[in-house]
């Protein structure tokens, strides 16, 4: 992962955020191990062996979830969902009967991090892949997770899973993909953890010029890339339905809204509506997590009750544009009961 911002000094929360009064980093992530079809790092893919532990709050995360239900690996990985407050060993499994995960028994999620390496100073972050057998963290890697298993657990995919990283255009992907992490994914926090003006502006500054960037490009394609959803889009999504809800106010990212700028509206809304992504949203989650937890930059704990999010649901005309979102594939099937968003959490 490129990472080139500036450091500071205190635990992380989602994806290896550091907050505090220097300026913003995202930490490299520690560890960094990777789930193989040759399992070279001593982890193969396998059907049941390995627990993906998400917060819906978390960005970074919900990268994982859209690409676990597009590609069909519900089955095949299970799921672990956090609470989306942390109290002070981080993230907790409070939404799970006596407090803790069904499948690996633990409370707090630094447990499979204790059980990785006794003492781990580091902060404990999501997404996160945890070994059931023995309980011991596999990687936390959230660059890498999703990309391994677009191309690393195509044996477990599902009939008519889209090519999420096609051979093709990934030196494309990759480069959108950076400017993208570095400006918006990145820049939000970066604008939104700021701890001088002159921080804060340079931030905001670059987000809203990838922003116009990105809104030119899709002007006339559906999507970033080629004609189908990939990696890319993914990753620019998970932010941009955070955008409105969160980032706008919170973050001081208020040059516009997103529901101001006509073509990244459109396009959100469209993947939103594309079974796989709109499905793993729980708006409740994300506004809860940031408004709470944040409390250096809001105090007072309060939730807003907006923004609308009916809208999310309104007519987006992007299909004029062209494009398969699934390529050769087929939508995902329905949302595994046990994994569905609570009604009142979404729009």
């Amino acid at each position: 992962m490129s990472d080139s911002d500036t450091t500071t000094g205190s635990a992380g929360t989602e994806g290896n955020d550091s907050y505090g009064h220097k300026p913003f980093k995202r930490s490299r992530s520690h560890f960094a191990d990777r789930i193989t079809a040759d399992g070279r790092d001593g982890w193969p893919v396998e059907a049941g062996r390995y627990r993906l532990v998400v917060s819906r709050a978390c960005p970074w995360a919900s990268r994982a979830l859209v690409s676990r239900r597009l590609l069909g690996l519900e089955d095949a990985l299970s799921l672990a969902v956090a609470d989306p407050i942390q109290d002070d060993r981080s993230w907790r499994f409070t939404l799970d009967p006596d407090g803790a995960d069904p499948v690996l028994g633990i409370h707090h999620l630094s447990e499979a991090y204790d059980a990785r390496e006794h003492g781990y100073p580091g902060g404990v972050s999501v997404p996160a892949i945890v070994d059931v057998p023995s309980g011991k963290l596999v990687t936390n890697d959230y660059q890498q997770i999703t990309l391994d298993l677009a191309t690393e657990w195509t044996a477990l995919h599902r009939p008519g899973a889209p090519d999420l990283y096609p051979e093709p255009l990934r030196a494309e992907i990759d480069e959108v993909m950076e400017g993208i992490y570095r400006d918006v994914n990145n820049g939000v926090y970066k604008a939104g953890f700021a701890s001088s003006q002159q921080e804060y502006d340079a931030a905001y500054e670059a987000l809203f010029a990838r922003l116009d960037e990105a809104s030119a490009r899709l002007a006339d394609r559906r999507y970033l890339v080629g004609d189908t959803i990939t990696e890319a889009d993914i990753r620019f999504f998970t932010t941009l339905v955070r955008f409105d809800p969160v980032y706008h106010g919170h973050f001081k990212c208020n040059r516009n809204k997103l529901a101001e700028d006509p073509v990244l509206w459109a396009y959100a809304r469209d993947l939103y509506q594309t079974p796989g992504f709109g499905d793993t949203v729980d708006f409740d989650h994300i506004k809860r997590h940031y408004y709470q937890v944040h409390t250096g930059i809001n105090p007072t704990g309060i939730v807003p009750l907006g923004p609308d999010l009916s809208r999310w649901t309104t007519p987006h005309h992007r299909a004029q544009l062209g494009g398969r979102p699934f390529g050769d594939g087929t939508p995902p099937g329905p949302v595994p009961p046990g994994e569905r968003v609570p009604p009142a959490h979404t729009v």
